[in-house]
């Protein structure tokens, strides 16, 4: 794939660049799909998400500690925004993600985070005052007006905890996008694969503290199938996308980078189709492209 897309762009780095924002965005498209394939075993959601961080915790505390001797220390402040954020963007986000894919399709799960965007714009308006034009109102209504079309496709289907599976899914993106609005200003301190390995490090340990505290040890005790999901899991939609999604961000920026990640839902629902035998229907593809015009919109007035 990479002497393909070299091809096409103006520098080994850029064809990079391009190829991590893809393999990110494909990466945390399939975790809707390793969790849907292993709650078809007696798994809940804390210990799947805990299985998830144990297999996944060691790549980030070496990459920590692997930098930690060549990076310049971190202030008081960088260390409490590092944890909090991590809390919030990675642990709070994901155990909110984990327990709507009990109720919710993938492809339902992967349109409502897409809302991310969405919600950094609103809550900036409410709390930084920024204007809000037109063309922003006009994406935003697009982009929930294509989430009402998938909603209402799923709920043909079933409407068995659409709500609640929907309302913490919702809750997960906005806790995503808070993470977001946080996260900026300590980024560009500490550097972005020196902040990935610390927050992660924070949600991992965070989850796995979950589980002892409200499970018994033999919990753990999965079938194999749950084992090799969860390997899955961390490897190829934790450690892999996120530590892509940082070296995309390095080479061609975060805006380029974002924008390929637009085809995150797509990837989603076609995965779906394929291992979940998720319908695709036109009323779905209606909605998730008026979702990605939509968020497509206000990432490109960010680009101007």
């Amino acid at each position: 794939m990479y002497p393909l897309l070299a091809r096409f762009f103006s520098s080994h780095q850029q064809a990079l660049g391009v190829l991590f924002a893809l393999l990110a965005a494909i990466g945390f498209s399939a975790k809707a799909i390793f969790i849907k394939l292993a709650y078809v075993e007696s798994v809940d959601a804390v210990t799947l998400l805990a299985l998830r961080m144990v297999f996944s915790v060691p790549f980030f505390v070496f990459a920590m500690l692997h930098g930690r001797a060549q990076a310049t220390p971190m202030a008081r402040h960088d260390w409490l925004a590092v944890l909090l954020l991590g809390l919030v963007g990675y642990y709070l986000a994901s155990f909110l993600d984990f327990l709507g894919l009990q109720y919710i399709s993938a492809g339902l799960e992967r349109m409502i985070l897409f809302l991310y965007p969405t919600m950094v714009v609103l809550i900036s308006a409410l709390v930084f005052r920024a204007a809000i034009g037109r063309r922003v109102w006009f994406a935003l209504l697009l982009s929930y007006a294509g989430i009402g079309l998938v909603f209402v496709h799923d709920f043909h289907i079933t409407s068995d905890g659409l709500f609640m599976g929907s309302s913490l899914v919702f809750a997960s993106a906005l806790a995503y996008a808070i993470y977001l609005i946080g996260a900026g200003h300590t980024i560009a301190r500490i550097g972005s694969m020196r902040f990935t390995a610390y927050a992660m490090t924070v949600a991992c340990l965070a989850c796995i503290a979950q589980f002892l505290l409200t499970h018994p040890l033999d919990d753990l005790q999965q079938s194999t199938r749950v084992y090799g999901l969860s390997i899955g899991m961390a490897l190829f939609s934790t450690v892999m996308p996120a530590f892509a999604l940082s070296a995309a961000m390095r080479r061609i920026g975060s805006m380029q980078t974002s924008m390929i990640g637009a085809l995150g839902p797509v990837a989603t629902i076609y995965l779906a189709y394929v291992f979940l035998a998720e319908q695709l229907s036109l009323t779905q593809l209606a909605g998730s492209g008026l979702v990605l015009i939509g968020v497509m919109m206000i990432s490109m007035r960010k680009m101007e």
